[in-house]
Parts: structure tokens; sequence; C-alpha cells
């Protein structure tokens, strides 16, 4: 399994208590274990929300991770050629050194000087003036290169310890993320199996009930033109899809997975990153949003849709759903409408 990001939030529907023995739930009347079932659905989908949430959190460490990668191996290449190029700076300063040891006594300058061929030393001394200007270039060239492999070696321990701290911060999140899904395993493991049965059979009937409700809506008429029309159509193609964290298709797919997808399909290329993905195509005020817009969700970003039209959008929501046209409003789950985006 693949996924990748952090976020700390509350989920009103997390403050719901439930400490109920299974003993004492066997014990109540049909209404009231119902009702209890309900409360237990509502935590687990609560806990699938937040770690839902945390898995979109990794997905943008990953991207950060990938790129900070990318200009470190960048970093690591200029340095390999500056220190090629300083050893071979060293290597011809030496060859100088050595040259001029051999000539010893007065040097070269002050032989000619004094030598009894007038036009030899004329002729020399000019061939001279150019060595010893080459020799001056050389040995600026030399401290240059060394002041350049100095900052660059500094450059390349920054990157260094970035990405490795963002590896730190996508495991941690990754980590974070699997515990939500724990906790919710807990949850369930604390109902006799004939009431995970009931649970399961809730689940499935209001799957079936999305499932249907949603392609009873994409058999009508899109209310969108060009690439937001790719988009959106592409979509809704993946109604009834399972969510997994770090899903980009084709049979599995997280929230951004699915929004980066089917932007691409309209040929325009978004980072696997609910967050990422607010920074391209240009903002929408909420009154102003129309089919094919994408729709944000957290502080920081938590979930990412398109909008469909009506008061409803396409995404896929949460670990143990599926992809689906649900209601949009000013929020989604625990998280607040934070953005709209039109490419």
């Amino acid at each position: 399994m693949t996924f990748r990001r952090s976020s700390k939030r509350t989920i009103t529907a997390l403050l719901i208590t439930f400490s109920i023995a299974s003993s004492t739930f066997l014990a109540l009347p049909a209404a009231q274990a119902a009702q209890s079932l309900a409360a237990v659905q509502a935590q687990v989908t609560a806990l699938q929300i937040q770690a839902s949430a945390i898995a979109e959190s990794a997905q943008q460490s990953q991207v950060d991770l990938i790129a900070l990668t990318r200009s470190l191996n960048s970093v690591q290449a200029k340095d390999n050629v500056q220190t090629t190029n300083l050893s071979a700076l060293h290597k011809q300063i030496g060859i100088l050194a050595t040259e001029q040891y051999k000539n010893g006594g007065l040097g070269q300058g002050m032989t000619l000087m004094f030598s009894s061929d007038p036009t030899q030393y004329l002729n020399s001394a000019q061939s001279l003036s150019v060595v010893e200007t080459q020799n001056a270039i050389k040995m600026r060239k030399l401290a240059a290169a060394d002041i350049a492999l100095k900052s660059t070696a500094l450059t390349l321990n920054q990157k260094v310890a970035l990405v490795a701290a963002a590896k730190a911060r996508y495991q941690a999140q990754e980590v974070a993320a699997q515990a939500k899904l724990k906790q919710a395993q807990k949850l369930l493991s604390g109902l006799t199996k004939a009431q995970r049965q009931r649970l399961a059979a809730l689940q499935a009937s209001q799957d079936s009930a999305y499932q249907k409700r949603s392609l009873s809506l994409a058999k009508g008429k899109i209310g969108a033109t060009g690439a937001a029309a790719i988009a959106l159509k592409y979509a809704l193609r993946q109604l009834g899809s399972r969510y997994m964290f770090g899903g980009a298709g084709l049979v599995y797919w997280d929230c951004s997975g699915l929004t980066m997808r089917a932007l691409q399909q309209a040929g325009i290329s978004v980072p696997h990153s609910a967050a990422a993905q607010t920074s391209y195509g240009r903002s929408v005020p909420l009154n102003q949003i129309r089919p094919g817009d994408l729709v944000f969700f957290g502080q920081p970003i938590a979930h990412v849709g398109i909008y469909f039209g009506g008061g409803k959008m396409v995404d896929a929501p949460h670990s143990g759903a599926r992809v689906r046209i649900e209601p949009f409003g000013a929020w989604f789950g625990g998280e607040k409408f934070v953005a709209a985006r039109r490419f």
C-alpha cells in the first residue's frame, strides 16, 4: 500500500461516546441496538475520514519529497562537476609550480633580462608576460572554483536535511493514518459477529443507495464544456470504484488521485496532492462555482472533489467508501470548504 500526509483535526462525530460492553449491547431493545449500531458506524466513518485526511496530507509530503529529491540530485551532480573542475585546476597549478621550481635561481623573468641576446629577451619577455597572465587567470579560477564548491557543499547539506525531514514527516503521517484505521477496527472488534454482520449489511445498503442515486444523476445532462466536461465525465465513469490510500486508478482511488487523473484526460497536469492542486488553475468564489471546478476542504487541505452542479460533487470520499456523487456544501465531514479552482 502506498500513500503519503499529516493533519490534526477533531471530527464532530468522534464526540459520540461508545463504551457499551457486548453483553449489555445484546440486552438492549431492537430500537436501541439499531441506534447503537448507527453510533458505532458514525464513529467508524469519522475515523475513516480522519485517516483519509491524514493520508491526503501524506500525499503532499510525498510530492515535497519527490521535488526535494530531484533538487538534491541536481545539486549532487553540480557538486560532482565542480569537484572534477577543481581537481583539474589543482593539477594545472601543480604543473606550473613544478616548472617554476625547475627554473630556479633568479626565475625565468630575471634570467631573460640578463640574456646576451636582446632579441631573444624581447620575444621571450612577451611570451613570459602572456604565461604569467594565464597563470594569474588560472589562480583566480582556482579560488573561484573553491568558493563555488564550498557553497554547493553547504546547499547539498541543506538539501539532504530537507529530504530527511520530508521522509520522516511522510512516515509519521503514514503511521498516524493507519492508527486511525486501527481505532476503527478496534470498535468493530468490540461487537459480536452478528452485530458486525448487521453493520456490514447496513453499510452495503447505504453504498447501494449512493451508487443508485449517483448513476441516476450521471445520466443527466453535464452542465460543463471543454476541459471541465472531459474531467467531469471521466470522474463519473469511476462511480462505484473503491477508495484506497494513494489510489490513482484505474481500479482504486483517493480524492486527489481521482481529480489528478480526471484533469489529465483533459490535458491538464497537476500533482497527486489536494494541497498542491490548489496552486493550479484560477481561484473561483463559492457563489460562482460551476460544474468541473475542483472544490477543496480543510485547513490544511484534507479533501478535494469535482463540482457536479446542483449542490453536489463527485469525489472519492474516504477509506471504506466508493467514488460517488454526494451533497456539496460548506463542510465535508469535519472539514470546511476553503477553495475552488477552475482549469
